[in-house]
């Protein structure tokens, strides 16, 4: 049979009002839990538990059984206990989100959570995970807070796209110390992860045409010395840095290692005619990894976009920026 169309359905009003609770969550990247957002409800043996002590009470009325009331009132005793303890034992904690890497697109992007604890007992049985769909089966991360410090959890993500990708709600949970009680929060992160393109597998060997001669070195070395030095870029080790001369004229230059010959290789967008406009990301994006990978000094063009040659971490990753957000509101 058909699902009602429109979302009338139950999975329908489910989802809708999944959507409704999340939209009211305020994003925050760090979330002290408190009464306000902290949530407890029996669990399915929590529920089989009052079962059975309403079975035990029936009983103990109907055959005036002194003990049976005894052990009526000892278990529910207990429940209300552990009730109290499996609330607090959220209650109180602080959960902080750390900035997290990017990656490329298809990979899971891990997140680091930080619990701190100001309580003076250990917090035990508390479970992290990303919130799916409605019903969708859990991946959980467990672990303890220590008395009066914390502790950290990391729980990992899907990466289906390119550019920016907001984090899904998480979810914090804990049935100790019974597992008659479900005590839980949701939380909406409000970090974004920059996700980059996919590189192709098997790309093809860099463009041979957009190999263009580097000029040579300026040799502007102090006495005695027989290396080439240029500006300090971003990303250079610092190991190359000349702290003779940045003492003395207070001016950051760096070691130029390379032969005086060293080519320069534009990694065009004109060089990929032929793919799809993602397949042409992609392909960008395996080329931009081999070019780092052999010590080249690259550049890139993009419609629009053109960034000059460099080499290192920090060219590496503008110009998988630039390409993970070609075409995307950033």
């Amino acid at each position: 049979m058909p699902a009602p169309a429109g979302g009338r359905g139950p999975g329908g009003l489910l989802r809708r009002w999944h959507a409704w609770w999340l939209a009211r969550l305020a994003p925050t990247d760090t979330l002290t839990l408190t009464q306000r957002n902290v949530y407890i409800l029996p669990t399915a043996p929590g529920l089989l538990f009052g079962l059975t002590l309403a079975v035990l009470l029936v009983a103990s009325i109907n055959y005036q059984l002194s003990l049976g009331y005894l052990l009526t009132f000892l278990l529910a005793g207990c429940a209300v206990a552990g009730m109290h303890l499996t609330h607090a034992t959220l209650r109180g904690l602080t959960l902080h989100l750390k900035a997290p890497a990017a990656v490329f697109a298809g990979e899971a992007a891990v997140l680091e959570v930080t619990l701190t604890s100001t309580a003076r007992r250990t917090r035990h049985g508390i479970g992290l995970r990303v919130q799916g769909r409605p019903g969708a089966p859990a991946a959980w991360t467990w672990t303890d807070v220590p008395a009066q410090a914390r502790a950290s959890a990391h729980v990992s993500v899907q990466a289906p796209r390119r550019g920016w990708m907001r984090l899904p709600p998480l979810n914090a949970e804990t049935r100790f110390p019974l597992g008659i009680f479900r005590v839980w929060c949701v939380w909406q992160p409000a970090a974004r992860v920059l996700v980059y393109p996919r590189p192709e597998p098997g790309a093809p060997p860099l463009p041979a045409d957009g190999v263009l001669p580097g000029g040579a070195a300026a040799r502007r070395g102090d006495a005695g010395d027989t290396e080439g030095v240029r500006a300090y870029r971003r990303g250079d080790p610092l190991r190359h840095v000349v702290w003779k001369k940045a003492a003395k004229t207070g001016e950051l230059v760096s070691r130029d290692t390379a032969p005086a010959g060293r080519q320069q290789l534009w990694l065009d967008w004109q060089a990929t005619v032929g793919l799809a406009a993602e397949a042409r990301l992609e392909r960008l994006a395996a080329w931009v990894l081999a070019a780092e990978a052999a010590g080249l000094r690259y550049g890139l063009r993009l419609p629009g976009l053109e960034l000059p040659p460099g080499h290192g971490e920090a060219q590496l990753r503008e110009c998988l920026q630039a390409l993970a957000l070609w075409g995307n509101a950033a």
